[in-house]
């Protein structure tokens, strides 16, 4: 594969799908043995992680529902830290094991602010679920019960994430290697 240019960037590959896809049934044998007989309620936030969590879905072996939100913090290729809710939740989860499926978790503080946001709703519990974590960028404590991949604080697109809405829908997994 050779690099591709988006915009004012230059991404090289960095994860091939084969990997991608190995990650996302571990990660779904571990919830299916996990979450047996919990009747969890499976929410993926939108946009970055649709891809991630039909490819999860499609692995569980278990029963599962699934439902959609939408909050926004990124502007350009850097979070602002400022968190607004495009699409809220509309299915009731009190009582509810919630599993969280997120594309990736770098500071942290869009996921901080779905979980409080989510507690006010009575779960039973709340899990969650990354496809890629960026250990040395988190800000805050979070439990993260199911991480596919770590990786380094690289800016990355392919696999649903993207720059400025472009390259969600490459295969693999590409890294930022210079800015023109």
């Amino acid at each position: 594969m050779e690099t591709m240019q988006i915009k004012d960037k230059c991404f090289a590959p960095f994860i091939k799908e084969e990997r991608i896809l190995r990650e996302v049934k571990r990660v779904a044998e571990e919830i299916s043995q996990d979450l047996v007989a919990k009747n969890p309620i499976f929410l993926s936030v939108l946009n970055g992680s649709f891809i991630f969590a039909s490819d999860l879905m499609r692995n569980l072996t278990i029963p599962a529902e699934i439902s959609f939100v939408k909050y926004a913090s990124y502007s350009g290729t850097s979070s602002t830290g400022k968190m607004k809710e495009l699409i809220g939740l509309n299915t009731d989860i009190a009582g509810r094991t919630v599993v969280v499926i997120e594309d990736i978790i770098d500071t942290g503080l869009t996921m901080k602010y779905l979980l409080e946001d989510l507690q006010t709703r009575n779960p039973k519990e709340i899990k969650i679920c990354t496809l890629l974590l960026k250990p040395e960028k988190l800000e805050v404590d979070l439990n993260i019960s199911y991480v596919a991949m770590r990786i380094p604080n690289d800016f990355i697109i392919g696999y649903g994430l993207d720059y400025e809405e472009l390259g969600r829908n490459c295969r693999d997994i590409y890294a930022v290697v210079n800015e023109r």
